[in-house]
């Protein structure tokens, strides 16, 4: 099962920065530029969300990106700060490995 991820912001700047700071490994990846306004990137497991999860949640009032997730084909959640606890409980219930 993949899952993946996908952010979003109006500011030219904001994710690259993001991902240079907290995710290096991340912001290789060719398509990221610093004048990037989204950015997708696919997990072979789904409980490897949890870490770009948290850094985002811990982060995001330093940063104007939204994010979102995908664990169910054709399902996309809106990561906020009042759920993304519980999405982190659910990766790890239903992953348990």
């Amino acid at each position: 099962m993949k899952a993946f991820v996908k952010l979003f912001s109006n500011d030219k700047g904001e994710i690259f920065n993001f991902l240079n700071k907290f995710h290096r490994e991340l912001s290789d990846d060719k398509k990221i530029t610093s004048d990037c306004i989204g950015w997708e990137y696919t997990y072979e497991n789904p409980v490897e969300l949890a870490d770009i999860i948290g850094t985002f949640i811990e982060n995001n009032e330093n940063y104007k990106i939204n994010m979102w997730i995908s664990i169910d084909p054709d399902i996309l959640i809106n990561v906020t700060d009042s759920n993304a606890d519980d999405i982190v409980r659910y990766l790890y219930e239903r992953f348990p490995y």
